[in-house]
């Protein structure tokens, strides 16, 4: 059908929709048809659907629904490439030239010998790029990530051996197919590396990351998840609220189990193999049950990658007994790079090498932390059209620079110690990673949703802070209602504050000492003095991607919240003084 559509050699196809067969069929099609899988993230405006479709010359665009389309119907006139549109999830509202149905779509291939397109996958090379992935870049424009065959194939085909994914011969894995086939991490799990081993895959309900996934995982209990850090953070949230709401005796049991269940699991963790007895009351009495609550109880293959997870949330599912495995990649190496292993792995560690990839820690400093720099066949052949930025990224030896910061223990696990780009390097030259800190505050202060420190090129570090409020489930927008649990925070301080407005604009007494008593604690721990927050400020909006403050995998985009909130930040330097 793409053919019939006149789809041109190295030409896109554009995906703009939620996970569904016909996202992968879309897919796989415009690669067999000789063009380019190219995803485009349903989040994302006109504008930014223009830029992706004009720079990979887009002959067709396929989208999931009327709300979709408007956004290609407004731009449609500035992309000369565009031969056609289909739609694939709800009937078309109107007729319209060029505009196909799927059924339509699916109806245009029947006329096309199969010949025509056997000479095409014939004429393919495994060295020829067939998808595109568009980096969210927390910087400038996104840049189009060139994927080969060949770094398809061979990274599903490693990664899922290497993970020990059962070959649908023997057993069958399952997963759900939730996160935006845009980004490397879902195409890489539920495209390629289901289709190497013939794993099942089912699709979430598009509103899934606004709270149904919970209910598909309970429907489909896979054998293998993988959730971005966020997803993770959400499901503890969620449990931690209920369990606030169990008996006093539930709660006791539950705080024992989880004792139990952290010390066995770390012990584990450094190689002893013993099972206590406690455990196996414990995993009978509490771990069993709460699995089969979230739909985890067949699942052996709990994963977290995409953006920076805190060690909060790991051991608080480690002492659960979900062990949450860390890993770690980039769209350039094709998604992964480093995975952990039940029998392998150490909390805040994104594992070892895939078998086949390697790893150099480029100019590392006294305590061995240098760039992360990739090597192997998963890395990516450039960026489409951009050959300056190319060679930025992979230096004359091949080596693909991550420009994240990082460094090997002595059993070759690699922890991540922060990004290049993200070092805050103050005015007396002090280089400062500012998540460990934002980490220990939010840890410190609960009531806290967002951190971001600041300070670069500056006499002091300062600190913007979002509290945790509900959120509109349609829009994504922050509103100013405090969540369930800030709100009970809050009356166990003594404040009877239920908005965000009310902490702020009444400065609460109880809610400011609670936070700078949290800040103090964190900076009693500080590496050095130029480690210590000394100013902070309470910002009214949580961030949000609605916002624009976070990217699609809820990474935070600093540059953007600099330039948003430029004026709190300018109020921290003001005054001449530093404070003490």
């Amino acid at each position: 059908s793409c053919l019939q559509l006149g789809l041109e050699r190295f030409h896109g196809v554009c995906i703009l929709g939620f996970n569904s067969a016909e996202w992968f069929i879309a897919d796989i099609g415009a690669i067999l048809a000789g063009g380019f899988a190219v995803g485009i993230y349903t989040t994302n405006s006109p504008e930014a659907c223009h830029y992706v479709a004009e720079n990979c010359s887009a002959n067709v665009l396929v989208v999931e629904n009327h709300k979709q389309l408007q956004k290609i119907l407004e731009i449609q006139h500035k992309l000369p490439h565009l031969k056609a549109i289909i739609q694939y999830g709800e009937e078309l509202k109107e007729k319209r030239p060029n505009l196909y149905s799927w059924s339509e779509f699916m109806d245009l291939g029947k006329d096309v010998p199969d010949t025509q397109l056997r000479e095409i996958i014939e004429s393919q090379k495994p060295n020829q790029c067939c998808t595109l992935i568009y980096t969210s870049g927390t910087t400038g424009q996104p840049k189009g990530v060139m994927l080969s065959h060949d770094n398809l194939t061979w990274t599903a085909s490693a990664a899922g051996r290497f993970i020990m994914l059962t070959d649908a011969k023997e057993k069958q894995e399952l997963v759900v197919s939730y996160l935006p086939l845009s980004h490397i991490a879902a195409q890489m799990s539920d495209i390629w590396s289901a289709m190497t081993f013939g794993v099942q895959v089912f699709f979430a309900q598009p509103d899934a990351l606004k709270g149904t996934l919970v209910d598909t995982l309970r429907e489909v209990r896979p054998t293998a998840f993988l959730g971005v850090p966020r997803v993770w953070e959400k499901m503890e949230e969620k449990m931690k609220s209920i369990g606030a709401k169990s008996s006093a005796l539930r709660r006791k049991v539950a705080s024992w189990a989880k004792g139990v269940g952290l010390q066995t699991n770390l012990k584990r963790m450094n190689g002893y193999s013993e099972v206590p007895v406690n455990f196996r009351l414990a995993r009978h009495l509490v771990y069993k049950k709460v699995r089969k609550a979230i739909g985890l109880d067949r699942c052996t293959k709990c994963y977290t990658g995409a953006a920076p997870i805190t060690r909060e949330t790991l051991e608080f599912f480690l002492s659960l007994n979900i062990p949450v495995f860390e890993l770690y990649g980039m769209s350039e190496s094709s998604g992964p790079h480093t995975i952990s292993l039940p029998h392998a792995f150490k909390l805040t560690s994104c594992g070892r090498e895939v078998t086949g990839c390697r790893t150099l820690i480029h100019k590392p400093d006294g305590d061995g932390n240098g760039e992360i720099c990739f090597s192997g066949r998963h890395i990516f052949m450039g960026y489409l059209n951009m050959e300056e930025k190319t060679r930025e990224a992979i230096d004359e030896d091949g080596w693909l620079h991550s420009g994240d910061l990082g460094k090997h223990d002595k059993d070759g696990f690699l922890y991540i110690t922060g990004r290049i780009k993200e070092l805050i390097i103050t005015a007396g030259g002090e280089n400062v990673p500012p998540v460990p800190i934002e980490d220990a505050v939010k840890d410190a202060v609960p009531i806290l949703s967002n951190a971001m420190l600041v300070g670069d090129k500056a006499k002091f570090l300062a600190m913007l802070l979002t509290l945790k409020c509900k959120v509109d489930v349609e829009t994504g927008e922050p509103g100013d209602d405090l969540t369930p649990e800030a709100i009970e925070y809050c009356q166990k301080l003594g404040s009877k504050a239920t908005k965000v407005s009310e902490i702020i604009s009444s400065k609460d007494k109880a809610i400011y000492a609670a936070i700078q008593k949290g800040i103090s604690a964190v900076n009693e721990g500080a590496v050095s003095n130029a480690q210590k927050v000394q100013k902070w400020v309470l910002l009214e909006k949580d961030f949000s991607l609605f916002g624009g403050e976070l990217g699609p995998t809820m990474k935070l985009k600093r540059p953007v919240v600099a330039q948003k909130y430029k004026d709190q930040i300018a109020q921290f330097y003001a005054d001449v003084d530093t404070p003490t």
